[in-house]
């Protein structure tokens, strides 16, 4: 794989990234989920699908994730999606892109149809978890984890195998970034890829990111057995494969 690179955002942030650059050509930009980083399967395979077809590419790392600088319990939604914003203006610049959002990614991905719209000529969501923080964890916490939470600022939860230490922040800063009642009326491709064994995030929450959308073309592709990471060969091709249909519709 190609080398990773660095970008330095201020005095003490730097955040890693791996790119295709491309001076005038469409992006594929990957944002990765919840305390993933850029070298797994998933944007491996969609950085080598951008070089087969002569597109560019970038995903990060954001801070406090894989080798980004920063601790990752002093992150929340609203930094996370800032240092993309960022990372998008320094690296792809004026080119068009298509946004793929893994889990958490969807989330920080809608949130930058706000400063890129007229850019943005597609969207692929996986496993979408838009507005995870208040739906998923803090308005299923029994009052035990709550108050814990509330006197300690900080907890471990346990799901599926992962261990994630949540924030009093985090969850805040989440409510604060409620993406599923705004409207974006975009005439572009939205595709939400779901695993239908996802045990962590529902596949209802592709459908309700498909709301957003009113004017788009809008579909949603439910993989059978799929879990929620869909980083086998099966799910990646289904990936690929659906991508290549909102590229196609875009060139």
């Amino acid at each position: 794989m190609k080398k990773f690179k660095y970008l330095k955002i201020s005095n003490t942030k730097k955040l890693r990234y791996i790119d295709n650059y491309f001076k005038k050509k469409l992006y594929i930009i990957f944002l990765p989920g919840f305390m993933s980083d850029i070298e797994g399967k998933k944007p491996q395979t969609l950085f080598r699908y951008a070089k087969k077809n002569k597109l560019g590419f970038l995903s990060l790392e954001y801070s406090g994730h894989g080798k980004s600088s920063g601790i990752f319990t002093k992150g929340n939604i609203s930094t996370w999606s800032n240092e993309t914003k960022e990372m998008i203006k320094k690296i792809v610049k004026n080119n068009n892109f298509i946004l793929i959002g893994s889990s958490m990614g969807a989330w920080i991905a809608i949130n930058q149809f706000k400063y890129f719209k007229s850019q943005i000529k597609g969207f692929l969501g996986i496993g979408s978890a838009p507005e995870f923080l208040t739906r998923l964890m803090w308005n299923k916490f029994p009052k035990k984890t709550k108050k814990e939470l509330i006197t300690k600022k900080k907890i471990l939860i346990k799901n599926e195998g992962y261990e994630y230490p949540i924030t009093l922040q985090l969850i805040k800063d989440g409510k604060k970034n409620k993406v599923l009642s705004k409207k974006i009326n975009l005439n572009i491709s939205i595709t939400m890829v779901h695993g239908q064994k996802d045990k962590v995030v529902p596949t209802i929450y592709s459908k309700h990111v498909l709301k957003i959308f009113s004017m788009a073309k809008r579909k949603v592709v439910i993989i059978k057995n799929g879990d929620h990471s869909l980083s086998n060969q099966r799910p990646l091709k289904k990936i690929i494969k659906e991508l290549d249909i909102i590229v196609k519709d875009v060139i």
